[in-house]
């Protein structure tokens, strides 16, 4: 069912199950931030393709995913510091008027079906992940440890390993976008070997 959504646009990409820390400071996110509290305590974040976080005019994907506020405090000066939590993903339909902040008539997405494959691709990626965690500590760069404990669920973990993953935000967007957590593994492995084999190179010197 199509409904109105407020939406947030920034320059990462939030997937599902994903903590992600906002400092509001612009009036019209303010306002956002009032509205969103006052009701479900939720909107949507779509990445910007192009243009700035800050003053609109900016061009945004269409895929995004829903945050939901789980914790907010109001600083004395009127902005905002919020701790949030991806939900569902979401796909825009239409933009409305920006005023008095960024709305759009959105779609939730669902992933399409897992196969008995899911769990193997799941390894996979999460082998692929840890090495590349570790060499990120190797080589002193700032990292989650590569221990890090995943679900048990293997379609929860494919947005974990999503999350963790040392991509940049055009990759996570297509992350965000792969239409079922078979597919999201697949191409999480892909990315993450590709990430491995640079590291590599840089830890040994070559």
């Amino acid at each position: 069912m199509t409904r109105e959504l407020p939406m947030f646009p920034l320059g990462t990409v939030l997937f599902p199950y994903a903590f992600l820390p906002l400092h509001v400071f612009e009036p019209r996110y303010r306002e956002l931030t009032r509205t969103c509290l006052a009701g479900d305590r939720e909107f949507g974040v779509v990445l910007i393709e192009r243009g700035s976080e800050v003053g609109g005019g900016d061009t945004r994907f269409r895929v995004g995913c829903r945050a939901r506020i789980v914790q907010a405090a109001e600083l004395p000066d009127g902005r905002w510091v919020l701790a949030t939590v991806g939900a569902g993903r979401v796909r825009v339909a239409s933009w409305l008027p920006e005023e008095p902040y960024p709305r759009a008539e959105v779609d939730d997405i669902e992933d399409t079906p897992a196969g008995p494959e899911l769990d193997e691709r799941r390894h996979a990626a999460e082998r692929l992940l840890r090495r590349a965690l570790a060499l990120k500590a190797e080589l002193g760069e700032p990292a989650p440890p590569a221990v890090v404990e995943l679900s048990g669920d293997p379609t929860v973990a494919a947005w974990q390993l999503a999350a963790l993953a040392p991509i940049g935000p055009a990759d996570a967007q297509r992350v965000l976008e792969a239409e079922g957590a078979a597919d999201r593994l697949e191409l999480l492995a892909a990315l993450l070997d590709d990430e491995v084999g640079v590291l590599a190179r840089r830890a040994g010197g070559g």
